[in-house]
């Protein structure tokens, strides 16, 4: 069975990214409505962004006690990341958004999934 991420800071920090990214979306900044206007989602919709956000947050800091909770939650982000990217892709919207946020936050699950479970 997989157990608790260890570091365990490395699952600490994706998830106060993604609470961070949660809160700011509320009221969300420039660069964040660009990216969701440019992948053609609806403002109706980006609430359940936060949603998930919060709720991958959560998921991460009960991992930190509850065996593997933070893997599976670190796998789901990873997933959400793919699929923001092949939306992304799909709009045809590869601008510094894509390249910092999308494949940035992507890049970040990975590095966290890799260093707290494969080491």
């Amino acid at each position: 069975m997989i157990g608790t991420p260890q570091p365990w800071w490395l699952t600490a920090l994706l998830a106060l990214v993604l609470f961070g990214d949660a809160v700011m979306s509320l009221r969300p900044p420039a660069f964040i409505q660009r990216c969701l206007d440019g992948v053609r989602l609806p403002r109706d919709w980006w609430w359940i962004l936060i949603v998930i956000k919060l709720m991958a947050a959560i998921g991460l800091f009960a991992g930190l006690t509850y065996e593997g909770v933070a893997f599976t939650t670190n796998v789901a982000v990873i997933g959400y990341f793919v699929c923001a990217s092949y939306a992304h892709y799909r709009a045809r919207f590869l601008k510094q958004e894509f390249w910092l946020n999308c494949l940035g936050m992507l890049a970040l699950s990975v590095a966290v999934l890799v260093f707290s479970y494969a080491v």
